[in-house]
């Protein structure tokens, strides 16, 4: 079984290593520049420097997600530098690393904010100090223009409700459902949260665990601690729901040692989860998936958001990501499972990036 998180850790910091290595003019403020003719709209003609900040970095989702966000900026000539950083999990870190891009002179910053509103600040901060700031996935608070140039979000409240009547068609008389999620205050949960308990509003749809969701900051580890527990604490778990499907893999064959069959998933996708749903299916009837994609191209946005105002380039018409479903194990619509045997668990076929390109980044 592969080992995410260790696998995840020692590629984050390559790939950080190789992106605060990306380029190698200095940090000053944009100077005019003649930007390549046949360059993306969003790619403007004045030369800047641009940060790329995780919360949270130590994931495989991360890591396509990172080199996707590096994939569109080297597509602008004008972006003389690339710095990457990783918080950690630990929303003081990635606080002093906003502060200390602002202090190095990077011209722009796009920022996964794990904490949420605790990142709030740090974001104005920049802002107000003349940064174009673009926060994306999680919301932070604030307003756009005020606290930060804008917030490039996802369609998370349709990803719940997708989740939700998926579960209302296969569970019509009813199912306990546990929900996991990210970092405690994250907005994805939240939302997704809003969107689920929107369809299922009967009460014999019963949700157990920790409210607005259980805690598990995207980490495969924690997720495997969190759902340990709550397989000893719940003697009956029809659906699980999650928005990092792939940190489930872990833990799933704790239900085969209780004598349980793994229940339906509606969560996002991953080639780790596909390949475990398929060599697992038979043997657990209740064994449901549904997907939808996990949303790694949401930072393709966010960078041509910041990337834009940064050079001078045209300015996206949308700061919204939408995700679409992905796959069915019941209806095979819009896909059955997938799953890639011959590449790495840690791929995500549903994402702009190539399932070979990605396998390559994770070697």
């Amino acid at each position: 079984m592969i080992s995410h998180r260790k696998v995840a850790m020692a590629i984050t910091a390559a790939t950080a290593a190789a992106l605060i290595l990306a380029g190698c003019a200095t940090t000053s403020a944009p100077t005019e520049t003649t930007a390549s003719s046949d360059g993306p709209s969003w790619c403007g003609p004045n030369k800047a420097t641009l940060g790329l900040l995780d919360g949270f970095g130590g994931n495989s989702w991360r890591l396509v997600t990172t080199a996707a966000g590096k994939d569109e900026v080297a597509k602008c000539a004008s972006i003389t530098k690339l710095e990457y950083a990783d918080g950690q999990g630990d929303t003081q870190k990635s606080i002093s690393d906003i502060q200390g891009m602002v202090a190095k002179g990077i011209n722009a910053l796009v920022v996964f904010p794990d904490a949420g509103e605790a990142m709030l600040p740090a974001l104005r901060s920049a802002f107000q100090a003349g940064v174009i700031t673009v926060p994306y996935r999680v919301f932070p608070g604030g307003k756009d223009g005020v606290d930060y140039s804008t917030f490039v979000g996802a369609d998370f409240v349709t990803d719940g409700v997708n989740w939700g009547n998926w579960v209302k068609a296969n569970f019509p008389d009813g199912a306990n459902i546990l929900f996991l999620s990210g970092p405690a205050g994250n907005s994805q949960g939240v939302d997704e949260r809003t969107g689920f308990e929107s369809v299922l509003t009967d009460p014999k749809y019963k949700y157990i665990g920790e409210k607005p969701f259980e805690v598990t900051n995207w980490d495969p580890s924690l997720t495997q601690q969190v759902l340990t527990a709550a397989i000893a604490k719940n003697p009956k778990i029809d659906v699980i729901m999650s928005d990092f499907g792939p940190s489930l893999v872990g833990a799933l064959p704790q239900f085969t040692k209780s004598g349980r069959s793994i229940p339906a998933l509606a969560t996002s996708d991953g080639n780790v989860l596909g390949c475990f749903f398929e060599d697992n299916k038979a043997a657990n009837p209740d064994f449901k998936l549904m997907t939808v994609a996990t949303g790694n191209d949401n930072v393709r946005l966010a960078i041509q958001q910041a990337v834009a105002r940064a050079t001078g380039g045209v300015v996206p018409s949308s700061s919204k990501f939408e995700a679409p479903m992905f796959e069915d194990s019941v209806s095979g619509t819009p896909s059955k499972v997938q799953c890639r045997k011959d590449l790495s668990g840690d791929i995500y076929i549903s994402a702009q990036m190539s399932a070979d390109d990605q396998n390559a980044l994770l070697k």
